[in-house]
């Protein structure tokens, strides 16, 4: 089967841009497994012929995906399916929707989730008087069968109608409570981990991560989320563009 075979022709009908739409061929494909991490694509020249568009037209395609972190380019060898997983700090988006886009299958074991008065650090974080309900989630974040994260959150009480709302994606209770963060601040470190944090991850002690923590907020500038991440370096990639405007 040829590869246009594989992931299927451009909607003829369809009136978004010949690039959007190769993109979205592509980003299925990927999706739903068509195309693996480290199977190569055709290069942009093939690409043109079978789908009957232009090699500018391809190359924004592919450079849109590479943004995204799910193609990568390997000089003189082509492009290919990434195998790890990169998040771009320009887009406030959950873990879920971050591996879904990229065709891995996101699922979290849980390991605690509570409610209880803040914290000292948490009300400093929130914006929250002292005494203020919040509930903490604690889970463990897998890509496919892979463990990805350690990954402790705080919401606040107003947030979320109760500790049951959650069930699989945070992100997903919140905006059906309304709550959903909007807008959010980042920041994060390199890290060793831990010995129980090793154990968990099923990694070595020592091994390099990413310590990667969240403060987001409503479009009433009240604060919704407080999380703190820690995410394999040997699997996670964060990206950020810039430009000089």
């Amino acid at each position: 089967m040829s590869f246009i075979e594989a992931v299927g022709r451009l909607q003829k009908e369809d009136p978004a841009p010949l690039y959007l739409q190769l993109q979205k061929v592509l980003r299925e494909a990927i999706k739903n497994r068509i195309i693996l991490a480290e199977d190569a694509i055709p290069p942009e020249r093939d690409l043109a012929e079978d789908f009957e568009v232009s090699r500018i037209t391809v190359r924004k395609a592919i450079d849109g995906l590479v943004s995204e972190g799910l193609l990568t380019r390997r000089r003189g060898a082509g492009t290919f399916v990434a195998t790890r997983v990169e998040k771009s700090f320009s887009k406030l988006s959950s873990f879920s929707e971050d591996m879904i886009s990229r065709g891995r299958k996101p699922h979290s074991v849980w390991v605690s989730k509570s409610a209880g008065a803040v914290t000292p650090e948490e009300a400093l974080s929130l914006g929250l008087s002292p005494g203020s309900l919040v509930y903490r989630f604690h889970r463990i974040r897998y890509a496919d069968d892979a463990t990805m994260a350690l990954e402790y959150s705080t919401i606040p009480g107003y947030c979320l109608p109760s500790i049951e709302a959650v069930q699989n994606s945070l992100y997903e209770a919140l905006e059906r409570a309304g709550h959903r963060p909007v807008r959010a601040l980042q920041r994060l470190r390199a890290i060793s981990f831990s010995a129980d944090q090793a154990e968990t991850l099923g990694i070595r002690v020592g091994d390099p991560g990413l310590f990667i923590e969240r403060r987001g907020f409503l479009s009433d500038g009240r604060a919704a989320e407080f999380t703190q991440s820690y995410y394999r370096g040997d699997a996670y990639d964060v990206v950020a563009e810039l430009n000089d405007l």
